[in-house]
């Protein structure tokens, strides 16, 4: 099977310890994978481009005769992310394709392939920061400030891996090219598995945004300090943690510190500030905001702030495309999502989009437990070969 062979080609690249991986934007993993992708599209005789965020986009016929219709997703990873999320939608395209071929199709306008770079936003803090950057979402000054934990730029790493990072924006002749996105993803949620069937159509992305917040404090020694004489930061975030926890509870939404920073995190030296971020979703944008309102007003009272780094409304994706989609798939399930995605993006710039899920049998995402069955992921190509049918046929 095509895609049991390009699965195989991608499964080692950035495996670590844990079972999971590390795909972060522009590193020699992030280069291999690239590199895969270009050789997958020479391989069929497809016109590989690269638009001005360095997304690549592998196109069967003529892009610029027509808008086409494009398939495909992302291959990067969060740290220690699991195998779908993202490659699983670029391979299934190649398959998908390969598929349509030996069935003797033809599509009757362009269709493209493309494998967004930075989805996860794990290096540089942005999600999303290809298709962002390509859509004018994310400009590009703020795109290539943009650092890493060892201070890197996005514009030095960019230029390391080959993209001319003055050349970093919205490009509208990539834009122009795209009819229609359609995106398979893993599910990562429990709504395929509670249902018993392999195969969803997406409704909605629920807002979301990341908020970094910095609290400052006096760094000083640990041992000669008293308890009283210390303006230690890593109190005031204890706080913001478990009050983001009770606020997103009570405005029934979702918030995350995953992430934090501790300067000069010495075993032996009260911290001097502590920078954290916070990843905050809600089925209503109200919420999202109350959430994060509390929390910059208790960070204010330690002499903190919270600044936001990315904010994306509710997305919902183009009800006609869904309803030709569900019916193309004799009526599959639909189903909204907490995760945020570049068909989300692609969506807000006023492309007509869609999704597709594949069942995640645990529901666990973003870790190595994250999982789909053959047979899923089998019926996840068919589903978008029938979909290239309906669209392009």
């Amino acid at each position: 099977m095509s895609f049991d062979r390009l699965w195989s080609d991608i499964e080692p690249i950035g495996r670590v310890s844990s079972g999971g991986y590390r795909r972060f934007a522009w590193t020699r993993e992030d280069h291999d994978l690239r590199e895969w992708f270009a050789g997958q599209a020479q391989a069929r005789g497809l016109d590989l481009v690269l638009d001005r965020a360095g997304n690549q986009w592998a196109w069967w016929g003529d892009a610029d005769s027509t808008p086409g219709l494009v398939i495909g997703s992302h291959l990067d990873s969060v740290p220690d992310g699991g195998a779908y999320d993202g490659p699983l939608g670029v391979v299934s395209a190649f398959a998908a394709l390969d598929d349509l071929r030996a069935a003797g199709f033809t599509p009757t306008t362009p269709l493209g392939i493309v494998n967004f770079g930075d989805e996860e936003g794990a290096r540089f803090g942005i999600a999303c920061a290809g298709s962002r950057i390509m859509t004018g979402a994310l400009s590009p000054d703020r795109a290539r400030a943009l650092t890493d934990g060892d201070g890197t730029s996005l514009a030095e790493a960019a230029q390391a891996g080959g993209i001319d990072a003055s050349h970093l924006g919205r490009d509208d002749v990539a834009l122009a090219r795209v009819g229609c996105f359609v995106e398979l993803h893993v599910e990562q949620g429990m709504g395929l598995a509670e249902l018993g069937r392999s195969v969803a159509v997406a409704d909605s992305i629920w807002p979301h945004g990341r908020w970094r917040i910095e609290l400052p404090g006096e760094a000083n020694h640990a041992g000669t300090t008293r308890l009283a004489d210390r303006n230690d930061p890593t109190l005031a975030y204890a706080r913001v943690l478990l009050a983001a926890r009770e606020a997103a509870t009570r405005h029934g939404a979702v918030a995350t510190c995953g992430k934090v920073r501790i300067d000069p995190n010495g075993v032996n030296a009260i911290p001097s500030l502590v920078t954290a971020w916070l990843d905050s979703r809600g089925p209503k944008e109200a919420a999202v905001r109350d959430v994060v309102a509390e929390l910059s007003a208790l960070a204010a009272e330690s002499g903190g702030s919270v600044r936001e780094e990315s904010w994306t409304p509710r997305t919902s994706f183009d009800p006609q495309l869904r309803d030709r989609l569900v019916r193309a798939l004799g009526y599959a399930p639909v189903l909204a999502t907490g995760a945020g995605h570049d068909a989300g993006i692609l969506a807000n710039a006023g492309v007509p989009t869609a999704m597709l899920f594949v069942r995640n049998p645990s529901g666990v995402s973003h870790s190595p437990a994250e999982f789909a069955e053959r047979d899923d992921c089998l019926a996840g190509v068919d589903a978008l070969s029938a979909v290239v049918r309906e669209l392009a046929g």
